[in-house]
């Protein structure tokens, strides 16, 4: 891996094990005060899901920041299972040794509600000055709703697009440039054993992991450092690939009513565990993406920059690094 493969705005960063590819948009920081923007993307994801975010930022003259995880595009593989721990750990080393040293708007969509998290607990939160979560993933997630339910996947979505299923496709705000490269990067054999080894290595056990932390005690996290909450519709992404494996005669009566049931009941499950992130800060907001899905930085990107907006007019003088 060179340099001369990355985008001009694109450079590796040497974080001691291996390198990771960082991307910076916008302008310089006028102050080191001045907040940036970090985008953490979810399992299995890489950063185009952010390019409409980012291309929507432009106005806003803000510095922000998106880099490849461990594995996926222009970054090297890590030596380290795909834990949260582990790459939380190496976003320390990548915030480190970039260095980034403005103030940091964390922007986690999905699995990066955990690894926020794990940052938060490996670095605490002095760097941090707030949060945006676009339908992220809390500690208790699995505990409340089964994302990856093997009859609803297996059973009655098999054979199913997601990505047309949910509407994605169709609804999505990327140019058509990005969109292709977006599609193109996880049709890439690099993409799908990356993916493959978060899904197996980190995701499932994450969970578990970080609640034994018991960070819920430490409550709250980012004092009054803003936290801007993002809902997504998962009922949306659900009923789409319900209806598209039932037009494939997919499923039992049996599986098809199992799955009905879980689209009932999943956006007030989802909810309730959105709403204890509100508990990371005494200055929050939760907001309903109801035009979404999962994947609202693709099709709402707007609401992802208000958020960003939100935590820049509501953050107090004291979230400046001491």
């Amino acid at each position: 891996m060179t340099s001369s493969t990355l985008p001009l705005n694109g450079r590796l960063i040497n974080i001691g094990t291996h390198s990771l590819a960082l991307y910076t948009h916008g302008p310089e920081p006028s102050s080191p005060n001045d907040p940036v923007v970090l985008f953490v993307s979810g399992v299995s994801s890489d950063v185009l899901n952010w390019q409409a975010v980012v291309r929507l930022l432009g106005p806003l003259s803000l510095r922000s920041y998106t880099y490849d995880r461990s594995g996926y595009t222009n970054s090297e593989s890590s030596p380290l299972p795909r834990t949260a721990e582990n790459v939380a750990l190496e976003l320390s080393l990548l915030i480190d040794n970039a260095p980034i040293q403005n103030p940091l708007i964390l922007v986690g969509h999905s699995w990066a509600g955990v690894l926020i998290h794990e940052y938060i607990a490996l670095k605490g939160a002095g760097q941090v000055a707030g949060l945006v979560l676009v339908d992220a993933n809390h500690e208790t997630t699995p505990l409340v709703i089964k994302v990856n339910d093997p009859i609803l996947w297996n059973a009655v979505a098999a054979g199913v697009e997601p990505y047309s299923a949910w509407g994605v496709e169709a609804g999505h705000k990327l140019t058509q440039e990005e969109w292709e490269a977006f599609r193109a990067a996880e049709a890439t054999e690099k993409y799908k054993r990356i993916a493959e080894r978060e899904d197996v290595e980190g995701y499932a056990q994450s969970f578990e992991t970080l609640r034994r932390k018991e960070l819920s005690k430490r409550q709250p996290l980012l004092g009054d450092k803003p936290v801007y909450v993002i809902v997504g519709t998962r009922s949306r992404d659900w009923s789409g690939l319900y209806r598209a494996g039932v037009a494939k005669g997919n499923g039992t009566d049996e599986e098809r009513r199992y799955v009905r049931e879980m689209i009932e009941t999943v956006d007030a499950k989802s909810e309730g565990y959105m709403r204890q992130f509100l508990q990371l800060s005494t200055k929050s907001e939760l907001v309903f993406a109801t035009q979404s899905g999962h994947f609202v930085q693709l099709m709402q990107p707007d609401f992802v920059v208000n958020g960003i907006k939100w935590v820049l007019h509501n953050r107090p003088p004291s979230s400046d690094i001491a």
